[in-house]
């Protein structure tokens, strides 16, 4: 298609307002406005989300699903739960109870439909972490690691309340990838000790785990490695069949009930001595108790930090993409509090910290779960299981146990992210090794902290080295772009087009003054430059349309800058400032200082002004030299010749006619953009 050449350019008029902004209603004011809107279901709602689905429930279509899912993932979550509160260094009871009361609180609070929450393994290890220095048999244990719920629980519902979720946003997901990859490393090692027959150190770190495991090899014993490699085999058979074949999705769930049942059939029949068993199980549902051990949350605090990052990395980002795939709207905020009245409420009936579980939700979703109903299915069989099952449990083999967390934890090492992010971005891939070296060298908490460190720095960098380009013009177009994006694009002798692409703030106006400086000594030599034959820089138009923010510190940069080029007869004109940058411009005087005919609309505009002025300074007998520093009388002639609709096209203005296109007018104010001479 031809592109035609006659389209009409005009400077359109800056109608910005010089003393009011955006959005001037205080946010207390706004937050009353919305309160006074809601009417009584929405506060129902609001404190109870699980009323959303009650109200709109469709028993026909929405109960069998519901069942189907609750009973597959409970019978999922019995024999899990158990082998996590092993990897936690607590009696498989404890895991039980963790997958009881929570699932039940969640299911009224939370505003997830398919997440099922309760004991995973990543926060099982965190706990087995924090209360390495204790012994894991005594009753102190055991009472920390049900303190440390009621701390993560008490820490999420503040951060839900005071809308705080957002702060997790600064952690990458190559620092969370990296760190899950290594905490699944450091999980199964931990594990080795149920499938090699003999004790290995509890550490969250790999050496100490490998020395420990090489040191005592001595002792190791057949009959637990091969059955446990054996139960180990048969899940992730089920689990890729379970994955890959649609007909034999029931299989992924069945993996960890069918460890179960099979270690648990051989003990009964073979009786083997030298494996160990699960042992004795107390009977019945958990009774109320209120946390102990006060004295110790000190210990404990960043731990429950980690616990609750975590748990809005993963559980919300679940919870979200669950319920974008369900056709329903998910409050992070209000999920963070659900989590924490769950956690709250389970520290009071003898749970460690909760949370959602990835595999567990996916299978949740894939066998069809439409509401909340599932999970309070599956808390009624974590209820029957307690009631009546526990004396079956006794002779679950440990190596069973671990083989389930062994299966679950296969998939957390994530080596195809590894893999992406070498091919994608360099610096991600960074972030990535460095977070999963030191966790893997150093603990957890180092882990953490380093990655967080280092993707904090970047952000950091990013944000006070922000993106600056010098714009031209595309051939044809009043369209101004990135000269280094596009070669094509052609500048202006004697003006330089710059476009901000960030906020300007105290931690970057150095860089960008810098920038600036250095564009305006600078000759690109990548680009054509066209416009008449000058030996200095007269302008500099800054483009902050993608400036959304501006403080006092920019209004300094930017006043001493202009005080800079002011010295040098070198004038700033501002090009589609949004209302809030302009109104902090204008209330600093800096708008005032640059002159309000300075400030446009559009770029080409800017430009179209600018290119009037170096053409008649620039020296000829016919041409008047002009002051940049007083354009009044240019801009009121122009204005005038604008309100009376005497417009040139784009062809005229780059073709260089010149004939009076205004008929008996010949004003130099309105003859072409671009003479016949200057174009190139």
């Amino acid at each position: 298609m031809r592109t035609p050449t006659n389209r009409t350019v005009r400077i359109i008029p800056f109608q910005h307002s010089y003393s009011t902004g955006g959005d001037t209603t205080p946010l207390l004011s706004r937050w009353r406005e919305k309160l006074e809107r809601m009417k009584v279901i929405d506060w129902i709602e609001m404190f109870v989300p699980c009323s959303r689905w009650i109200r709109t429930y469709n028993w026909r279509e929405y109960l069998q699903p519901d069942l189907v899912s609750g009973v597959t993932v409970g019978i999922m979550l019995v024999p899990q739960s158990m082998s996590y509160a092993k990897l936690a260094g607590l009696q498989p009871i404890y895991g039980l109870y963790t997958g009881l009361v929570p699932i039940f609180v969640y299911s009224v609070f939370g505003s997830s439909r398919q997440l099922a929450v309760g004991p995973v393994a990543l926060v099982s290890l965190l706990v087995s972490n924090v209360l390495g220095n204790f012994d894991s048999s005594g009753e102190l244990y055991t009472e920390l690691a049900i303190l440390l719920s009621l701390m993560v629980g008490i820490l999420e519902c503040t951060m839900g309340l005071l809308r705080l979720g957002w702060l997790i946003r600064f952690i990458s997901h190559s620092v969370i990838s990296g760190f899950t990859t290594a905490s699944a490393v450091v999980i199964a090692l931990s594990q080795a000790k149920y499938f090699l027959g003999y004790s290995v150190e509890r550490s969250s770190e790999i050496i100490p785990l490998v020395k420990s495991i090489i040191s005592g090899a001595d002792q190791f014993s057949w009959p637990p490695f091969v059955m446990g490699f054996t139960i180990l085999a048969i899940m992730l058979i089920m689990k890729h069949l379970g994955k890959t074949r649609k007909s034999l999705r029931f299989l992924r769930a069945a993996g960890p009930l069918t460890a179960v049942v099979l270690g648990t059939t051989i003990v009964k029949i073979f009786h083997p001595s030298s494996i160990s068993l699960v042992g004795n199980i107390p009977q019945g549902l958990p009774s109320f108790s209120i946390p102990k051990e006060f004295r110790h949350v000190k210990s404990l605090i960043s731990t429950t930090f980690l616990i609750t990052g975590v748990a809005i990395l993963e559980s919300v980002g679940i919870a979200k993409a669950l319920a974008a795939k369900n056709g329903y709207e998910l409050d992070s905020n209000q999920e963070l509090f659900g989590l924490g009245v769950a956690n709250i409420f389970g520290s009071f009936f003898s749970a460690y910290p909760a949370t959602g579980s990835f595999s567990r939700s996916a299978v949740n979703h894939e066998s069809g779960a439409k509401t909340g109903l599932s999970g309070i299915i599956m808390g009624l069989i974590i209820c029957s299981a307690l009631l009546f099952m526990t004396p079956l449990f006794e002779y679950i083999p440990q190596c069973a146990l671990a083989a389930i967390v062994v299966s679950a934890v296969i998939g957390l090492v994530d080596y195809e992210e590894a893999i992406f992010l070498w091919r994608v971005d360099k610096k991600d891939f960074f972030l990535w090794t460095v977070t999963c070296a030191t966790t893997l060298f150093f603990g957890i908490e180092i882990g953490v902290l380093v990655g967080v460190g280092f993707s904090l720095a970047f952000v950091i960098h990013e944000s006070a080295n922000p993106h600056v380009a010098v714009l031209g013009r595309l051939p044809g177009t009043t369209v101004y772009r990135n000269i280094q994006q596009y070669p094509e694009a052609y500048t202006y002798n004697g003006i330089v087009i710059v476009r901000i692409d960030a906020p300007i703030y105290f931690a970057n106006t150095s860089f960008i003054k810098d920038r600036l400086r250095e564009y305006e000594i600078t000759v690109d030599q990548y680009t054509c430059r066209r416009g008449p034959e000058v030996e200095r820089i007269s302008f500099v138009i800054l483009e902050m349309a993608p400036v959304t923010y501006a403080d006092s510190s920019a209004v300094q940069a930017l006043k001493e800058l202009y005080q800079e080029y002011k010295s040098r007869n070198i004038q700033i004109a501002i090009a589609n400032p949004n209302q809030d940058v302009f109104l902090t411009l204008s209330k600093s005087g800096f708008i005032d200082l640059v002159g309000k005919e300075w400030c446009f609309v559009r770029v080409h505009d800017a430009v179209q002004v600018c290119l009037q002025y170096v053409q008649t300074s620039t020296p000829s007998p016919k041409t008047p030299h002009l002051s940049l520093h007083n354009s009044t009388s240019f801009s009121e002639r122009l204005n005038e010749r604008m309100n009376r609709k005497e417009d040139l096209t784009a062809a005229e203005m780059e073709s260089g006619e010149r004939e009076r296109i205004l008929s008996g007018d010949a004003d130099p104010i309105m003859q072409p953009l671009l003479a016949r001479k200057y174009h190139k």
